[in-house]
């Protein structure tokens, strides 16, 4: 087992007032800092999309700052769904809004 856990997938639409104040930057740089793999857009109803993959008890703590955000930001509900990692992803960046 690697440390962490078990690899796992986790997608997250994130409401609230959370673009236009560095969530995308903010999701990319904590992503990067823990390791995990995937990818941040804006959505064009004002949502943010994040799908991630890496440890589960990492995604975890990746998950709980989502839920808090930049400073500046107003994250309001993060709707999560849990899947196996496919291991599609090289690194975490910022991709183009849908």
């Amino acid at each position: 087992m690697k440390p962490g856990g078990e690899a796992a997938a986790l997608h997250a639409l994130v409401r609230g007032r959370v673009q236009g104040v560095g969530y995308r930057w903010f999701a990319e740089n904590t992503a990067r800092e823990l390791g995990i793999k995937g990818g941040v857009r804006n959505l064009r109803n004002g949502n943010v999309e994040v799908i991630a993959e890496g440890p589960r008890n990492i995604l975890g703590q990746f998950l709980e700052m989502l839920r808090e955000g930049p400073y500046g930001g107003d994250v309001a509900e993060v709707e999560e769904a849990w899947t196996v990692s496919s291991g599609a992803f090289d690194n975490f960046e910022i991709w183009p809004t849908r």
